[in-house]
């Protein structure tokens, strides 16, 4: 262990489509946040942990700081705003093309009343011209003291390295929390959801809302053959949307599968067998014992 190795935690936020998950999958290596063009995608705490010899920064991604809709709305905000208050920094990202919008602001206004440093990440830099880009950092440097305003491209890796180096100058010195060969801190089960409900958004497009969970039913490592079971429940709130996702003969479901099952035996390193079903629960999202049931705890209000 170095004298001065640095650690601590970051928490990224910005509005949907930014590309939070994009910079999280770039920076880690590995595919841990689920990568979507909708919005809210992101319910939990996903934490990346980025482990170099003299640093470990554990990015901490809130699930958007918004305004709430109905009670899953409430609790995904009430965490981003409990999180923002445990972590050593903040970095609020935004898309260089997009500009400013409103959305902007109402997260400037929740960033007031928080004493932590606020990085501005401007995304996407390779879809503007540079010369765009002035105006831009103008525009938000009057609105917030922003620690420091850095452009990227996340999916290009534009600038990330420096990023990370800027990030490392100011984090506490402090121990090494995870092992080095670990990117996240939720168990498989959490990830492997999450990879199901990604290829569920991306291939029923606007048909299926965010009104689908996925629950792990059973992981089981099946004998000779050194296959994993995984066993899994795509919960929806209206029959319709059943229909959707099975698909004219299956089909749809088969697809989901296919591409799920191959990001899974990605992040297990191993084969896998996956069976899904599909289940309808009326208005889950307005029923706390559900939301219990589908792992959004009261607890961490």
């Amino acid at each position: 262990m170095h004298n001065n190795f640095k650690s601590g935690f970051i928490a990224i936020i910005g509005r949907p489509n930014v590309g939070k998950s994009t910079f999280m999958n770039h920076v880690i290596g590995q595919k841990i946040a689920i990568m979507s063009d909708k919005a809210q995608t992101t319910r939990n705490k996903i934490q990346g942990v980025y482990t170099d010899k003299d640093k470990q920064i554990v990015f901490i991604d809130t699930p958007g700081i918004h305004k709430p809709k109905h009670k899953l709305g409430d609790f995904m905000v009430k965490i981003a705003e409990n999180t923002l208050n445990e972590v050593d920094a903040i970095m609020f990202m935004i898309n260089a093309d997009e500009g400013y919008g409103m959305g902007d602001q109402y997260i400037m206004d929740r960033l007031e009343s928080i004493k932590k440093p606020v990085f501005l990440i401007i995304n996407k830099i390779d879809l503007v011209h540079p010369d765009q880009l002035l105006p831009l950092i103008d525009q938000y440097k009057d609105k917030y003291p922003f620690k420091e305003i850095i452009p990227i491209s996340a999916l290009e890796g534009n600038n990330v390295s420096h990023l990370m180096d800027v990030f490392t100058e100011h984090l506490p010195e402090g121990p090494q929390y995870y092992p080095e060969d670990q990117v996240t801190d939720h168990p498989e089960r959490f990830i492997i959801g999450e990879l199901i409900r990604e290829k569920v958004l991306q291939l029923t497009r606007e048909e299926v809302p965010h009104s689908v969970a996925v629950i792990i039913d059973g992981i089981d490592n099946r004998g000779e053959d050194e296959k994993v079971l995984v066993q899994a429940s795509i919960v929806v709130e209206r029959k319709s949307q059943k229909g959707i996702i099975i698909g004219k003969q299956g089909k749809m479901l088969k697809e989901i599968g296919k591409r799920a099952r191959q990001d899974i035996e990605r992040l297990l390193g191993s084969k896998v067998y996956l069976e899904l079903w599909v289940k309808v629960q009326e208005n889950w999202r307005n029923k706390p014992h559900q939301l219990n049931e589908f792992g959004f705890k009261q607890d961490e209000y």
